[in-house]
């Protein structure tokens, strides 16, 4: 057996690890190794002793569901996310049924994608796996980063609320932050050493979210071959967070709010309910009382959501906490990825500020980490962050290097022909991690061409070049 105990499997061959979500699995500790899953599965589990599985399952569910009952029998504590692009209702509880630890689709999006896989992480290791040690190179802070006079606003209010028991809706943009919100609030509470369990209500379908929620007994339905406790149990004497809950169903809405009434709850199938100790928190990026109106959201559930209601601007709103933003990833991702850590200088500072972050921190953060990757000197500038976001538009600079220096141009093509190797020649996988056009980056793929053809193209432009045409 592999003496590497930090694998994670990746059969799903249709569908592409996101970069991002790569490098945060590699720096964490864990190795992404891709195979076909036509393969020896259970030999290549026992050689490779996986901490993960994710595997795909689509156009042949009984095949799929076959291996994935065969693996389970023969490791049974092997978290296994299952994904698909033709997803059923049926499939999703075959596959909950067989042992699958989630049941996912293939347009889900890279934090999703990110939620569960940490979700699967969590589960308690094989016992012939070592728990895989983590990098302890970065602590997150104890406080989230607020210098703008509205966030801090804002925290003073979540501090001075969080002894409470009380329901809080934390509203605003998506990528805003809401989640780290609702930690700080827990972080703060007397429920502090109790669980903080969170749950996408947007991730799953209605019928796996109410057994998700308040869980299930034996037999309450197909599939249901064991008692399952739901995240309102799993809380008890903590704090659950109901992340997008305008997402949740109308029928369950009903069944929630008699939840926070009551302080109980009803497993599928039970026969007597269940008291709790929850604090609920809820997120939106959605105006909820406009939902109410459209009659997508119960405005009786509305109301007892919103007693203490807070709302996130979005990061245009707050320029003060860009620089501290963009410093902390930084931080964050330098060591993670084995880079000596890097700092933006004012004209950095300042050409982010100017910018419209429809992505809020989380574009923030994922334009910092591609720069720590991309970017050799220890000071970052506007330049160099300019050439990230827009290679496209970036200015020509003639010349041979001098003193180490790289004009733009021939750093722009460098970025681009290592994105496509890193994405094995898919461009539209590519284009999006440069923040360019799939069109602009085959019209840069055809001067490049050109380039290759003329008398004179270099050895090593050859080599950078012939893989991809």
């Amino acid at each position: 057996m592999s003496d590497t105990t930090n694998n994670i499997l990746w059969t799903a061959t249709d569908f592409t690890l996101p970069e991002t979500l790569w490098k945060r699995l590699e720096g964490l500790g864990y190795k992404v190794l891709m195979a076909d899953s036509n393969d020896n599965m259970p030999e290549k589990i026992q050689n490779l002793s996986p901490r993960l599985w994710i595997g795909q399952i689509n156009g042949e569910p009984e095949s799929g569901l076959s291996r994935l009952q065969h693996i389970k029998s023969k490791f049974p504590a092997l978290p296994v996310i299952l994904m698909s692009n033709q997803p059923s209702i049926e499939d999703a509880v075959r596959a909950i049924k067989l042992g699958a630890s989630e049941y996912i689709t293939g347009s889900i999006s890279s934090e999703q994608l990110w939620v569960m896989i940490e979700g699967a992480l969590r589960y308690p290791c094989p016992r012939h796996i070592p728990q895989p040690k983590r990098s302890n190179k970065f602590k997150a802070p104890a406080l989230p980063i607020a210098v703008h006079h509205s966030m801090l606003k804002i925290m003073d209010l979540a501090k001075k609320i969080a002894p409470s028991r009380s329901t809080a809706l934390i509203n605003g943009e998506t990528g805003v932050g809401k989640e780290v919100l609702a930690r700080f609030i827990h972080n703060n509470s007397d429920r502090k050493d109790g669980p903080f369990i969170a749950v996408n209500c947007a991730a799953l379908p209605e019928n796996l979210l109410e057994s998700e929620l308040f869980g299930h007994e034996k037999g309450a339905f197909t599939g249901a071959v064991s008692r399952k406790k739901g995240k309102f149990e799993l809380a008890n004497d903590g704090t659950l967070l109901l992340d997008e809950i305008s997402e949740m169903d109308v029928s369950i809405q009903a069944k929630l709010l008699r939840v926070l009434q009551e302080r109980e709850i009803d497993r599928l199938g039970g026969q007597s309910t269940i008291p709790v100790d929850v604090r609920v928190i809820a997120t939106t990026n959605k105006d909820l009382e406009a939902e109410t109106k459209n009659g997508n959201f119960r405005l009786d559930l509305f109301y007892r959501l919103n007693v203490v209601p807070l709302h996130m601007p979005p990061l245009k709103k707050r320029p003060d906490d860009i620089a501290p933003l963009g410093n902390f990833f930084l931080k964050k991702y330098c060591p993670l990825n084995n880079i000596q850590t890097k700092r933006l200088s004012p004209s950095a500072e300042e050409f982010l500020k100017k910018r419209a972050w429809p992505g809020n921190v989380r574009e923030l953060e994922n334009l910092l980490e591609r720069a720590t990757l991309l970017i050799e000197s220890d000071i970052i500038h506007a330049h160099d962050l300019e050439l990230i976001c827009n290679p496209e538009k970036q200015a020509e600079i003639e010349g041979p290097e001098k003193n180490g220096a790289i004009p733009l141009k021939e750093m722009e093509k460098r970025m681009i022909l290592q994105a496509l190797d890193d994405h094995k020649g898919n461009r539209t996988h590519a284009a999006k991690v440069l923040g360019i056009s799939v069109r602009t980056l085959r019209n840069k793929l055809h001067e490049y061409k050109k380039e290759l053809n003329k008398e004179g193209a270099s050895a090593q432009d050859q080599k950078m070049t012939s893989s991809i045409f």
